[in-house]
């Protein structure tokens, strides 16, 4: 039983070459896209994926547009709105936590909120400017929002909360695939002459 199987793995591999053989092409018939040659019958199946992503990331690149001067993304802007009102939350949580008020009756120690507090103004203001760094620092905070929420959708004990977590899950999500084509934009040079 094993050798029929042996020679039926044999005779398909010497299929599978000939198939190869006769659909090659010569060298100079070969197609190019952007300089990178198409599929080789030398080349192996990891090889293959390879080129075919970086293909596709050149495509995507190539239709990427510079930010011109002074623009801002409309996600970049989103996130800021959203990063001004946490800052705006975190600082009013800090200020009353050094006044002694207590929130929930929880003793809350304010000098972590106050850190806290100054990372996300300085991210808002990265943000603003449309700064990478602060975009990627935005994207980290979605980033651990939603595993935090889908964390708690387990948790969750009405249909409200959980209607309002899967919202939350459904528009950090949203912002944060769109934040990633903001940041290729930002990240792209700059064309002569605009700064």
């Amino acid at each position: 039983m094993t050798g029929s199987r042996e020679r039926r793995r044999v005779e398909r591999r010497k299929r599978k070459r000939r198939s190869t053989e006769r659909t090659a092409t010569p060298e100079s018939e070969r197609a190019t896209v952007e300089g990178t040659p198409t599929a080789t019958p030398e080349e192996s199946f990891p090889e293959r994926m390879a080129r075919r992503s970086e293909e596709r990331n050149a495509a995507a690149r190539a239709k990427l547009v510079p930010l011109d001067r002074g623009e801002r993304p409309t996600a970049v802007t989103v996130a800021a709105v959203i990063s001004v009102l946490l800052a705006v939350a975190i600082t009013v949580q800090a200020v009353l936590a050094a006044a002694g008020v207590d929130a929930a009756g929880a003793d809350t120690n304010a000098a972590p909120l106050f850190l806290f507090a100054v990372i996300l103004w300085v991210m808002t203001y990265g943000l603003w400017r449309a700064r990478y760094w602060a975009v990627l620092g935005f994207q980290t905070l979605l980033l651990l929002m939603l595993l935090a929420s889908a964390l708690g959708l387990v948790l969750v004990s009405t249909v409200l909360e959980a209607l309002g977590t899967t919202a939350l899950i459904l528009g950090s999500g949203v912002l944060f695939y769109f934040l990633i084509r903001a940041m290729a934009r930002i990240q792209m040079p700059r064309p002569p002459g605009a700064e």
